[in-house]
């Protein structure tokens, strides 16, 4: 039987504690706060007034209070953005020492403690805590990159561009990041009329290519016309931004030079053309 592999994630952990824990962050990111729980971390986006993405937020409910992973190199903004929205609401917001590893590839039940991811079963699970999980084999981040860029599930900080990116542009939808029926949260507008309309017009997909990956915001060439562009990605595979007329039309896709090929997961629900 597999073991499960880890690998520590370039996040931080902030605690919510207090009464209105719940109906504080209700209002705030994409999806149902109702649904926290302990067993599985649960996806969501945490959007401008505009509905544009600042920041994918993982919640996992630990006794009375809510653990929040955030990208570590701006957890500290995003706090303070928190507790802007604070008021008079009965909430506490604390940054904590503990670090998030993800936890992949093996069979059967998670290890103890560990949670598990909630956008696909393939992706594992999280581990919230201070040191790595005991007998385990340890692994570089670019493991867990490569697995992702399998499976087609974005990194928030690295494949979504801030104060410029759709939700529904990057899989939020299929994967479970947002909620239509919870009623209003900041950005919501936006995000239910581009579903409702149809609005979507690019997707962020799983690319593959020889060699080492074009740098992020590199164009994608559908001839001389843009395609679209890169995001993150290693030797051989990463995800880009894709345009679907392109993608629809099987148009040669190129990107910094390079013959790129573009598949679509599984799980992703593509609109039909107009």
């Amino acid at each position: 039987m597999p073991a499960f592999q880890f690998t520590r994630l370039p996040r931080s952990v902030l605690i919510v504690s207090g009464d209105d824990r719940k109906t504080f962050l209700q209002g705030l990111v994409s999806n149902d706060v109702n649904k926290v729980c302990a067993e599985s971390a649960l996806w969501a986006g945490f959007l401008t007034a505009q509905g544009k993405f600042l920041w994918d937020l993982f919640l996992v409910e630990q006794g009375d209070t809510i653990l929040i992973d955030v990208d570590q190199g701006s957890a500290e903004t995003f706090k303070k953005k928190l507790s802007l929205y604070k008021l008079r609401a009965k909430v506490t917001i604390e940054m904590s020492d503990l670090a998030v590893f993800a936890l992949w590839g093996g069979d059967g039940a998670l290890p103890a403690g560990a949670v598990a991811d909630g956008r696909l079963p393939e992706m594992g699970g999280r581990l919230y805590a201070t040191q790595p999980p005991d007998g385990l084999e340890e692994a570089p981040l670019a493991a867990w990159d490569a697995l992702r860029f399998t499976l087609g599930v974005p990194d928030g900080a690295r494949d979504l561009v801030a104060d410029k990116s759709l939700l529904l542009e990057n899989g939020f939808d299929e994967l479970g990041g947002v909620d239509f029926n919870k009623g209003c949260y900041m950005g919501q507008e936006l995000t239910a009329r581009t579903k409702y309309r149809g609005l979507v017009r690019k997707r962020l997909l799983p690319v593959s290519f020889d060699g080492d990956a074009p740098q992020p915001g590199t164009p994608l060439l559908a001839g001389e016309a843009e395609a679209g562009e890169m995001r993150s990605g290693t030797t051989g595979a990463g995800l880009a931004m894709v345009r679907l007329e392109h993608l629809r039309a099987g148009t040669p896709l190129t990107c910094g030079g390079k013959a790129v090929t573009v598949s679509v997961p599984a799980w992703a629900v593509l609109p039909e053309a107009d």
